[in-house]
């Protein structure tokens, strides 16, 4: 069976991302032991990502690049924020994050997101809205493992169930 929307695709993979100097640097893998499972063609993954499997079947490899544009984005250099240090102390927290911690935050609208921490001071807490990856191209490799048929529930929840469409819940 061919990757095409509505399938369940498990994979491998490994992403490399480059330095400014051109060097590959090591960022995250999928083994197949814990392998990426994901509902395709719902908007999950990058759309480049997906385009790139388009076509592919159980045991077919891969290996493509993806510029910023068509992963995280370029860096918006407006995206920094300064935090209240007080807003670290509600609820009787007295610990402040550490520079390069990565903190869970949450918008007006209720979307949650993370924000890297760039300064701590007095009183205030500097974080940087940019995604980890954004400026940076994107490389993966990997194979197939499995693709499947997505089954009435997982479409209808808009999320892949496990390799075997059951959420072991």
């Amino acid at each position: 069976m061919k990757i095409t929307s509505n399938t369940v695709v498990s994979l491998t993979y490994e992403l490399h991302t480059t330095t400014p100097e051109g060097n590959q640097v090591f960022v995250e893998k999928a083994t197949e032991e814990n392998p990426l499972v994901f509902l395709y063609g719902v908007g999950m993954m990058l759309p480049k990502f997906e385009e790139h499997l388009t076509g592919l079947t159980v045991g077919d490899e891969y290996g493509f690049e993806l510029s910023p544009a068509d992963g995280y984005g370029e860096i918006d250099p407006g995206a920094h924020v300064d935090l209240p240090v007080s807003m670290f102390k509600e609820g009787g927290a007295e610990q402040l994050p550490n520079v390069g911690d990565v903190i869970p935050l949450q918008d007006n609208q209720g979307n949650q997101f993370r924000a890297g921490v760039t300064a701590v001071g007095e009183e205030i807490v500097s974080v940087d809205l940019n995604h980890p990856m954004a400026g940076k191209n994107l490389i993966f490799a990997g194979k197939i493992l499995t693709v499947r048929e997505a089954t009435a529930d997982e479409l209808s929840h808009g999320h892949a169930h496990g390799a075997d469409g059951h959420s072991g819940h």
